[in-house]
């Protein structure tokens, strides 16, 4: 954080001349104020220890980076990966390596193998006229470099560090992050990104979940029409691979290849033998008639034998699939009246990988499984992730590893309304740590507490649930608990959560990724085109350059001059798409006889279309879910159009007015009576206004992209060709405490005169921020003066998940001096350890 000198100034009367008031100069006059020293820089996880200097190092045009010859084999793979990603950082500086010794402005890198106080992974960096690096190892060193670009990142010009020195290394050597790929396909190049993502914040375990699937009550009881998924090429089994989307080995040796260049470990698991429903759909004699399909019949010789030749397929030869160290072989929630069977497979599978020079990894289930057949436990290593499964006590003290992987702080799965959808952060970041094991809790310098890993689970297969969505989830997380893992119990002291809190959004995913499609500017609106002009280019404030036209025209039509779009032509604008918190306004005018799923916006990522396939409906598609709006756009004449975006759903007005909002809404089972949720979320792509293929006949006029979610009113005055009003933004107005409100229904009430500043629709917005119960609410009133003059009453909830947890409050008429109050029937649900936010957000009257 740059610090800066301070002149003081008093201004003496309000007619009189401006006076300004400096203190006097010490010694000669010009004298100056001495320089403060810097302040340790922000970044993610926090520096352990620094002592700043004075000024800043400024990267010139060129710059060296200069590795010590005695290390040069080790670390120059680091360091070429360090070059890729200054060269996406910084592209307009010329970057180069070679061997030798430092000079002003180069980037020096050494290892110091007899260091005492390094501590593995750790790493010293000075920074003065050059920078120097050292560390006891090549990763260490590595991490070095993921704290610079992070400095880089957030440098008003991307190019200078503060002066100073730092030591830094982690308190626990396992800092990791779970993916179910099994029940949702994730493609390569996300995994590969992750990876990247991943080492940026000196996350080191990155473990692959492989295969699973679906619940059975979701696909009609039916184990047969039930999801499953394995996800690796398999020779020995052909028929075991997905066929919705798989990784050939070359790709996943490539990811594995990319992970090592980036200081991650892939741990791939196969998981078995409940979970295991791809495997049975492959051999149908292996599996169980006894507990269901998805559990391996453990009794059957063939089961070992298939199961075998699986993990062979990855293990054997001098070329195998699996590089790292670490494998994984599952062993959850397996029925518990064959524990001694479960035990022998469970120790069976750690000999099997240990005998091709692995160590084996396992999820926790051997309290749950407890019995006499002994199962190896000498450097082998268990996620611990239900102390019920596995005590971690007791685990411990058979001589297992343990990777803290707690359910109750760490487990997100998306939209299921168990678990955390969002994970709890604030409760983490104040509370949690790696030797924090469920309910336990032991000492962190412990050897065999080896770290911590967090997770997502797709459970609740084909609720439309993205790469994106995931990612949106994953993100903040991923901050978080890459402080909490690499600094341990000092995190705090380091900073708090609200700090951090305030400073993180400044931190990305790392060089060259935008995964969450973030879009900044001058303004808010980050993107325009109002085709007036003789050249069809961005008219924001930010003048985008790389717009191209292929194939359209801009012509008179109908009262506008619009952009004439062919199919087959298209724009192409500079911003390949735009994630959640947008807002996307046309106006439109289609040709008669456009076709089914003809397009209007189209990128990698997702595509939007005049007609969702035989709807005839406005509708947009990504990774094979497709949706519609009930509204068909009006052909031969003008229609504007509005698309919002958030992390809930996607919602389209037309001339203004709110057509549908698809946030909300339910898959349901009839034959089970099960129900999972429908997400309708949209990334909304960028890259091409039209398409080259099967693109849309009609015309195209004044596109606006906002980097927000306007207000409806400013939603009307967008399609009425109005100017835009300031809008309001959500202040924490009060806070709830469940050990306040009980369990039972009872009405809790708020003070929020503050927030109250004249007529207006007030948005009561609760919002949970830690404990294990959420908060349940019935209605919500606005009192006048101890006067009900608004209420708005709908079950709605707020914890792990959140659902219906707005209000909105119409306060007609306002008085001055009132005292104004919020009023709530509310409850705890099952618990009084729980607390949280009231957000207010007061909408202009032209709002309401």
């Amino acid at each position: 954080m740059s610090m800066k000198n301070t002149l003081k100034r008093c201004v003496l009367g309000c007619l009189s001349p401006v006076v300004l008031c400096v203190p006097a100069l010490s010694g000669s006059a010009s004298a100056q104020t001495p320089e403060k020293v810097n302040a340790a820089p922000f970044v993610i996880p926090a520096l352990r220890e620094w002592k700043g200097t004075t000024g800043k190092l400024v990267l010139a045009k060129k710059v060296t980076l200069v590795v010590d010859p005695a290390s040069a084999e080790a670390l120059t793979p680091y360091v070429q990966t360090f070059l890729n990603d200054l060269k996406l950082a910084r592209p307009e500086t010329a970057f180069s390596i070679r061997k030798g010794r430092a000079a002003k402005g180069d980037i020096y890198f050494t290892l110091n193998n007899a260091s005492t106080d390094l501590k593995s992974e750790g790493y010293r960096l000075d920074i003065s006229d050059s920078v120097r690096i050292e560390a006891k190892e090549p990763r260490g060193a590595f991490w070095a470099t993921r704290s610079l670009l992070q400095i880089l990142e957030q440098d008003s010009a991307h190019n200078s560090f503060p002066k100073g020195s730092a030591k830094d290394y982690p308190q626990f050597p396992l800092r990791g992050f779970v993916l179910d790929v099994g029940r949702k396909f994730f493609s390569i190049n996300f995994l590969r990104d992750y990876v990247r993502f991943m080492s940026y914040y000196k996350m080191n375990d990155f473990q692959i979940h492989l295969n699973d699937n679906g619940f059975r009550q979701f696909f009609n009881n039916d184990w047969d029409a039930t999801y499953s998924a394995f996800r690796l090429q398999n020779d020995t089994y052909p028929g075991l691979t997905a066929k919705d989307g798989s990784y050939s080995k070359k790709e996943f040796i490539d990811l594995q290849l990319l992970a090592q260049s980036y200081g991650v470990n892939i741990v791939p698991e196969i998981d078995a033998p409940a979970h295991s429903l791809a495997f049975v759909k492959a051999v149908p004699a292996i599996g169980s008639n006894k507990y269901g399909r998805d559990h391996l019949d453990i009794s059957n010789p063939l089961t070992y034998e298939v199961l075998d030749n699986v993990f062979k397929e990855y293990l054997a030869g001098p070329n195998p699939v699996f590089l790292g160290p670490d494998v994984h072989i599952g062993t959850d929630e397996y029925a518990k009246a064959e524990t001694e069977k479960f035990r022998e497979f469970t120790d069976h599978y750690i000999r099997y990988v240990e005998g091709y020079g692995k160590k084996a990894r396992l999820w926790g289930a051997l309290t749950h499984a407890a019995g006499t057949t002994p199962v190896k436990s000498k450097d082998v290593a268990m996620n611990v992730w239900n102390n019920g499964y596995a005590d971690p006590k007791e685990m411990l003290a058979q001589g297992y590893n343990v990777i803290s992987t707690p359910d109750g702080w760490l487990y997100i799965v998306p939209k299921a309304g168990y678990y955390y959808d969002y994970l709890n952060l604030r409760n983490i970041y104040d509370k949690w740590t790696p030797n924090i094991v469920g309910n336990q809790t032991f000492d962190e310098t412990l050897p065999q507490i080896l770290g911590g890993s967090f997770a997502v689970w797709n459970d609740h297969v084909g609720n439309g649930i993205t790469e994106k969505d995931v990612n949106d989830r994953v993100f903040p997380a991923m901050q978080v608990l890459a402080q909490k893992m690499w600094l341990g119990t000092s995190a705090i002291a380091h900073v708090d959560y609200d700090d951090f809190s305030r400073q993180s959004p400044r931190i990305g995913e790392g060089a060259g990724l935008n995964m969450r499609g973030k879009v900044t500017g001058k303004s808010p609106l980050v993107l325009r085109y109002d085709f007036n002009g003789n050249t069809v280019r961005d008219e924001s404030e930010d003048k985008r350059q790389g717009t191209r036209v292929s194939g359209a025209d801009v012509v008179q039509y109908q009262g506008k001059k619009a952009l004439h779009l062919k199919n087959g032509s298209y724009l192409q604008t500079p911003l390949p798409g735009i994630g959640y918190g947008y807002t996307v306004s046309f106006f439109v005018n289609p040709d008669e006889g456009n076709t089914a799923d003809a397009v209007l916006f189209s990128s990698p990522d997702a595509v939007v279309k005049l007609k969702q396939q035989a709807t005839g409906k406005l509708g947009f598609s990504r990774e094979n879910y497709n949706y519609n709006f009930n509204y068909q756009v009006p052909t031969n004449r003008w229609t504007h159009i509005t698309i919002c975006g958030d992390n809930e759903g996607t919602t389209l007005y037309a001339n203004g007015v709110l057509i549908e909002s698809l946030k909300g809404a339910m898959n349901e089972f009839a034959s089970t009576k099960s129900k999972i949720a429908k997400v309708q979320t949209l990334f909304f792509p960028l890259q091409y206004v039209g398409s080259k293929s099967n693109g849309f006949n009609g015309y195209i006029d004044d596109l606006k992209v906002f980097n927000k979610v306007l207000s409806p009113q400013n939603i009307a005055n967008l399609a009425n060709l109005r100017p835009l009003e300031p809008e309001a933004e959500p202040v924490v107005a009060a806070k709830w405490k469940s050990g306040q409100i009980g369990d039972t229904w009872s009405q809790q009430q708020w003070d929020i005169t503050p927030q109250i500043i004249g007529a207006a629709t007030i948005e009561a917005k609760f919002l949970y921020s830690s404990g294990e119960h959420r908060l349940d609410i019935g209605w919500v009133e606005l009192l006048q003066n101890g006067q009900v003059v608004a209420r708005d009453e709908h079950p709605g909830f707020t914890g792990g998940a959140t659902k219906d947890n707005i209000y909105s409050l119409k306060l007609p008429r306002f008085v001055t001096g009132a005292k104004y109050t919020l009023r709530a029937n509310v409850r705890a649900d099952g618990g009084n350890d729980s607390n949280g936010d009231i957000w207010i957000t007061v909408l202009p009257p032209s709002a309401r």
